[in-house]
């Protein structure tokens, strides 16, 4: 009687061999971006006394006015801003919208709805809490088509004279459809410039930087937003997010974010410019990892019998790999064997719960070094129909792989596969 470990481990070897030559095709993309982060550090002379820490106000920190020059030339972007004060990455694209929107302006997002914690950014007229719509600031959205590719007609439809930003979320959230590729953002960019020509593109970019040769910024995209515990930290970077694009624009967000009149020129980085600075040097190649940590996860899930999403041999442009669960149970058991193959509380057994921002019950494997950071190997899920499971991050690609194994072997002893 064959066992199921003789089974899995003729699943490893079969998607080790079908992947590889999409492994070559990383790397190609690997080395093309960790080229271009190490010109723009020369572009922009980076010393070792760039990574002084700074205190108080904060006032001429030359590291600081560096790494925001280093981003914008990474980015191909006119500006940026780039900080340890920014909590999370929704609190970053927060701070971009509320520093371009003024009241009586609308927000319209093009591709369906946003990520959950967004929600509450937009919120509801009177909702109290500070929200765009409690400023008077609109919110519409135009539904993708079935398939995931933008509803144009239903685009032209939502626009009005009102409409001042339009917001791309370029991963896929909690939804099931492919993220957008920086071509087709491009492209989308074009078109909306071509029925809205004063409208402000804005992109959500979190789990994006460095998984192409090209960023959105590059493309003609007016503003983007992520989070540096997501691909751009590197694994290094303890906090913080970064806003480019525009000079007028990324300037208003900076006004936002401190005080007008302020803006960038204060904001003590608290011996946090080292980890950023090398985590962005170290971002491409560990990208690279988790990228083919997600393709091989796709095999073997297909070889596993499980829908997932991109499959192993479709393009990527985000770090994140979907897969469908028939029941909460098969659900849950993934996330906690994902758990269970982290080097940092691997005991700790996740449970869904009311996660602040979210709507539904969340579970999360977060088993990394810095909490939350989803460059590192973790999962997450809202149990909710249908049952997906999403998984993003690894600093390295063995990490992803024993991952993907723990899961699948969790899944087994429960009865679950």
């Amino acid at each position: 009687m064959r066992t199921f470990e003789a089974t899995i481990e003729q699943w490893k070897e079969e998607a080790e061999r079908i992947v590889r030559p999409r492994f070559e095709e990383i790397d190609a993309i690997v080395e093309h971006n960790q080229w271009k982060v190490i010109e723009a550090f020369r572009s922009c002379k980076v010393s070792d006394f760039h990574f002084n820490p700074s205190t108080g106000y904060a006032y001429n920190d030359r590291g600081r006015e560096v790494l925001d020059e280093l981003y914008a030339v990474v980015f191909g972007a006119e500006a940026a801003l780039v900080r340890p004060h920014f909590a999370s990455g929704t609190h970053t694209i927060s701070t971009a919208l509320f520093g371009v929107l003024r009241p009586g302006d609308e927000l319209l997002y093009m591709t369906g709805t946003p990520y959950d914690t967004l929600h509450k950014v937009i919120g509801k007229t009177g909702d109290g809490t500070g929200s765009l719509a409690d400023f008077g600031i609109g919110y519409r959205e135009a539904s993708l088509t079935p398939d995931g590719e933008v509803d144009w007609d239903e685009v032209a439809r939502q626009i009005t004279p009102n409409t001042k930003v339009i917001g791309i979320q370029r991963s896929r959230g909690y939804a099931w459809r492919l993220p957008f590729t920086v071509q087709q953002i491009g492209d989308m960019t074009r078109k909306v410039k071509e029925l809205c020509p004063n409208a402000i593109v804005f992109v959500d970019n979190c789990y994006g930087e460095f998984t192409e040769k090209l960023e959105p910024t590059e493309v003609g995209v007016d503003l983007m937003a992520g989070s540096l515990i997501k691909n751009p930290g590197g694994g290094l970077a303890e906090t913080g997010g970064y806003i480019c694009g525009r000079k007028d624009l990324v300037e208003l967000a900076a006004y936002r974010l401190t005080a007008p009149g302020i803006g960038a020129e204060v904001g003590a980085m608290l011996g946090t410019t080292r980890g950023i600075y090398q985590g962005l040097y170290m971002a491409p190649t560990i990208v690279g990892q988790a990228v083919k940590g997600s393709i091989f996860a796709a095999a073997m899930f297909e070889l596993a019998g499980f829908a997932s999403s991109p499959a192993w041999n479709a393009p990527r442009t985000d770090l994140i790999q979907a897969v469908v669960f028939e029941r909460p149970e098969q659900l849950i058991a993934f996330v906690q064997g994902i758990q269970l193959a982290a080097a940092v509380d691997s005991h700790v057994v996740p449970e869904p719960w009311d996660m602040p921002g979210y709507e539904n019950p969340v579970i999360m494997a977060a088993g990394t070094f810095i909490q939350g950071g989803s460059l590192e190997l973790s999962a997450d899920a809202p149990i909710r129909e249908p049952y997906i499971g999403y998984m993003q991050g690894g600093l390295t690609y063995s990490h992803v792989k024993y991952g993907v194994l723990n899961a699948l072997q969790n899944l087994f002893d429960r009865n679950l596969l």
